[in-house]
Parts: C-alpha cells; sequence; structure tokens
C-alpha cells in the first residue's frame, strides 16, 4: 500500500467515531483508537484478556483464536468488557483477521453495539460455557441461533441449555434469565 495512503487510511481510522482496536497474533492489544480508549481507556500493550469481565476471559481467549484462524470474513461475537473503571459492559464486537504476505497477523476489530442493559452478574458455580448460554437465552436466542453463534451442533445447544437450566434449578430458558438477572455475586439462587 502506498505510504500516504495508509497514512491517510490509519488518521481516517483514529478520528473515527465507531471504537476500534487491532490485536496482535500473541493477544497483545497494539492498537485502539480515541473512540474505544474512551470506552476501555487506553489498553495498549495489554493482552486482550484484560479488557474482559474474568469470567469470559477464557471464552474471550476461545474467540480470539477463532477469529485469527477462522474465516476472513470475520465474525460478530458478544462479551462482557471491563470499561476504563472497571465497570461490566456488555459490547458486540467484530473482527477480521489481518494478514500480510498471505499470513495472519493479528485481527482488526471494532466495538459495534454496547448494551445499556446491566450484564448479567457472575455466577460462579456455572460454567464458562453454561454462563456463554445464559447471555445468549437473555438476548433471546433461539435454540438454532445458539448453535450458529457458537458454532456447534443444534442438538449439543439444546444439552447446554438443559445442563444450564439443572444447574440453575429452574424449568424454562425465562427462569434461567430471571434468576440469574436477581441472583447476587456468588449466590447459586
Amino acid at each position: 500500500m502506498h505510504t500516504a495512503l495508509r497514512e491517510d487510511l490509519e488518521a481516517t481510522l483514529e478520528r473515527s467515531r465507531v471504537p476500534a482496536y487491532m490485536i496482535d497474533s500473541h493477544g497483545i492489544i497494539r492498537w485502539v483508537n480515541a473512540a474505544a480508549q474512551r470506552i476501555v481507556g487506553d489498553v495498549r500493550g495489554r493482552h486482550m484478556t484484560s479488557v474482559l469481565a474474568p469470567e469470559d476471559r477464557r471464552r474471550g481467549h476461545e474467540i480470539f483464536l477463532r477469529n485469527l484462524l477462522g474465516p476472513p470474513q470475520g465474525a460478530d461475537n458478544r462479551g462482557i468488557l471491563l470499561d476504563a473503571t472497571g465497570q461490566r459492559i456488555d459490547a458486540e464486537l467484530s473482527a477480521i483477521p489481518l494478514t500480510s504476505g498471505g499470513h495472519v497477523i493479528g485481527v482488526f476489530g471494532q466495538i459495534v453495539d454496547i448494551d445499556d442493559a446491566e450484564p448479567l452478574p457472575p455466577l460462579p458455580h456455572l460454567t464458562g460455557r453454561q454462563r456463554e448460554i445464559l447471555q445468549l437465552l437473555e438476548q433471546g436466542r433461539s435454540t438454532e441461533q445458539i448453535a450458529s453463534d457458537l458454532h456447534i451442533s443444534t442438538h449439543t445447544a439444546r444439552n447446554h441449555i438443559r445442563r444450564l437450566l439443572y444447574a440453575l434449578n429452574v424449568h424454562s430458558r425465562l427462569e434461567a434469565v430471571a434468576l440469574a438477572r436477581h441472583s447476587a455475586p456468588g449466590d447459586p439462587g
């Protein structure tokens, strides 16, 4: 890419009101524009999991690897971020692999949407996958949509939902979300 064009592109991305970021192939945040800094602070040089809620870090790392190795058109994912003050925010992130010379060198992404609703409180007695399923249920996702979002079969998604309902000792998806919303952190219900 011509140097002047690259400099213009970098300046444009920096001025964009859409929060954007770049993470290298090791998971280190190399760049965040001003819009992203207003949300998560200046996190350059930190590992990407440092801006995720503790219970979302493993899943976030798995999603990062999937984005790094995944389809060239990228993917959209939801996650619980920690803002610059340490408060939890539910966000949708869009990411695409960055390539150079035919090799993937990192991920470029944008924070597409920030949900104004308070994210679910951490529920330590649930597995990471169960928390992930619960977040998707809260968003009103169907079994088929959950399967698609998580790149699993519908049968597997159905089993995860069943195990979540059992872990929460509830009988419906609505009960699961309501219970999670009203449970204190660390309180199994």
